[in-house]
């Protein structure tokens, strides 16, 4: 920002040379400086102040919130920080890591950085460059600089928070200074937060000498909320209308559609955001549990601050089928057992012996012989939402929202397993049962707001969701572009998800291109990543002509192999080196046009 001596009392000679004084101070100096003229402004009016009494004539230190988000949790946190720094008189400003050029780090006094992890440690696809450049040579010292991080992760993964660790360390490696501790949190990340933000903003305001400062916002760590809204911690109870198998006779998968009314709820949603849903464990493996235990499923206990029985704790507030590391070194402690403190201090080892295993398993592993039942519920943590992308368009459906979910079931370690949710929508649900539900936005799966772009949406299995949502929205507005569908699954008679509304749409002349793979429909199996290369040419073609690309599905195979394929197409048929190929689809995602809802 430069001053114009024309929208100014300051003469243009007087304009110019501030300027090029701006233009070489740092944000300390920025400080200081307007703390001069403030004090410099007092004294010529007496040493009284120009401002009313009871503003402070202290001045806060501005704070640049930066967010690195997948599916808008951190994002969320970062536009609530920004609320709470203002409301005690601090300057903040919130960015989203893919909009910050990284070479304004050297420009900035105090950051607050929020980031996720995503994938096997990965950083979220807006927080790629800002990490990069900061592990890269061209970093700069950043000896003035303090800052602080909040990692958002799942203790359930190897890698976790990793994203997080890594900003932590490496801006302490260029010469910043922490602010405070990094916190890392799980997915039941609320109160890890708010104490987080407490912290933070205390230390900024002791950093000016802020005493007397007003201290609260009055705004909860995720947000707030509008009078009767809905959000995480205030679920909407949805009615189920419809919920239907997709597979036909014969298939070896069960995806179900799934209907669920939001009358009266205010809640409202966009193509490519997704349901939050709160499940219930099967009550199966809660009387199991509770039995192998030998305990009283009527034992009354806390969860959190919630009054309830031991059954109910388990069913409805605890995570019992899938074990992570602080719950397996808790129950080392109580039980005792040399075998799992052994794996417990091999990293590999225990990641690989938690796959597919559950508490019960744990229990049978190291039996605790002496446990009450507000111990176990202490040890276990929250039974957190599951996310699902929405399969419509509220244009469409109105007050709609329409899940596609497939249950999960398999067998490991000698045990039938089951999806928490999945199979608690698709066996235990009936028509007006209520769902807690919650609208988890996520604006880094958008369409583009010009209806004449063309698409290219690739969503293999239960990926296929948000692209229902986008032909329904695309055609509620009559728009123009071009849409090309890839899609994939196990077999064409059985497994095409959505088939005739697809086929409807073909023949509207909404979708210009449908290209399926599936896989178990010949001897070689066939995956979507072959027909797009097997389609190279043409996908340069719509590239180059401004298409913008969607991916969504499986995170661990399907993602990687799709970017794979993308890179060897704009080298292929775009005559690009490898490494230009990836700056190529770095700037597609930069701009928008390469957006991925990937789990």
């Amino acid at each position: 920002m430069t001053i114009d001596p024309n929208n100014s009392p300051l003469t243009t000679e007087q304009a110019d040379t501030l300027n090029r004084l701006l233009e070489t101070l740092e944000p300390r100096q920025f400080d200081w400086l307007a703390g001069f003229i403030a004090g410099w402004q007092a004294s010529l009016h007496g040493g009284l102040a120009t401002e009313p009494e009871s503003t402070s004539t202290t001045r806060l230190p501005s704070l640049t919130v930066l967010y690195g988000s997948q599916t808008g949790n951190a994002e969320a946190l970062a536009e609530s920080l920004g609320h709470r720094a203002s409301a005690r008189g601090i300057t903040a400003k919130v960015v989203d890591m893919a909009d910050y050029k990284p070479r304004q780090l050297k420009n900035e006094a105090y950051v607050a950085l929020l980031t996720s992890t995503h994938g096997e440690g990965e950083p979220p696809d807006n927080a790629l460059d800002l990490h990069e450049f900061l592990h890269g040579r061209k970093a700069p010292s950043l000896a003035h600089l303090k800052y602080a991080v909040l990692g958002l992760g799942d203790t359930s993964y190897e890698h976790f928070s990793q994203t997080g660790k890594e900003f932590d360390a490496v801006l302490a490696k260029l010469g910043g200074s922490r602010l405070v501790e990094r916190v890392d949190c799980d997915v039941d990340y609320d109160d890890a937060a708010e104490a987080w933000f407490g912290s933070l903003l205390e230390t900024l305001q002791s950093e000016a000498g802020a005493a007397g400062l007003p201290t609260s916002s009055g705004n909860p760590a995720y947000g707030a909320l509008a009078s009767g809204g809905h959000d995480r911690r205030h679920p909407f109870p949805a009615p189920v209308l419809d919920n239907l198998v997709l597979n036909g006779r014969g298939s070896g998968k069960e995806t179900r559609h799934i209907e669920i009314s939001l009358e009266g709820s205010g809640l409202s949603y966009q193509p490519g955001d997704a349901l939050g849903v709160y499940p219930q464990n099967d009550p199966r493996l809660v009387a199991a549990i509770i039995e192998r235990l030998g305990q009283d499923s009527d034992a009354a206990v806390k969860a959190g601050d919630i009054d309830t029985t031991l059954a109910g704790a388990l069913q409805h507030h605890r995570e019992i089928t899938l074990l992570t590391r602080p719950v397996v070194e808790r129950w080392a402690e109580l039980s005792g057992s040399d075998t799992l403190q052994a794996l417990v201090e091999d990293h590999a080892k225990l990641s690989a012996w938690m796959e597919s295993r559950d508490l019960f398993d744990l229990i049978e592993e190291a039996p605790v012989t002496e446990l009450d039942a507000d111990t176990l519920v202490k040890t276990l943590r929250k039974l957190p939402a599951r996310l699902y992308s929405i399969a419509s368009s509220q244009a469409a459906v109105d007050e709609e929202v329409h899940l596609t979910v497939a249950a999960v079931r398999y067998e490991a370690h000698g045990r039938r397993r089951e999806g928490v949710a999945s199979t608690w929508l698709a066996d235990r649900l009936a028509e007006d049962d209520s769902v807690p539900v919650y609208i988890e936005h996520n604006k880094h799966f958008r369409l583009p707001e010009d209806d004449e772009t063309a698409l290219i949406m690739i969503g293999p299995g239960t990926g296929i969701a948000p692209f229902r949502a986008f032909m329904q929205e695309r055609e509620e507005r009559e728009a123009d572009g071009a849409n090309w569908l890839f899609f994939g699954e196990q077999h064409f008679h059985t497994d095409f998800l959505y088939q005739s509304e697809w086929l409807a749409w073909r023949r509207q002349g909404l979708i210009d291109r449908i290209d399926v793979a599936f896989s178990r429909d010949q001897e070689e199996k066939i995956y979507v990543q072959q027909r797009l290369r097997e389609n190279a040419a043409e996908l340069w073609h719509w590239l180059e002509k401004g298409a913008h690309i969607y991916v969504c599905g499986d995170a661990e195979r399907m993602a990687p192999d799709v970017h794979e394929a993308l890179l060897d197409i704009i080298v292929e048929a775009g005559g690009k080196r490898r490494e230009d190929a990836t700056e190529y689809l770095r700037e597609l995602a930069r701009q928008k046009r390469y957006q991925r809802d990937i789990y």
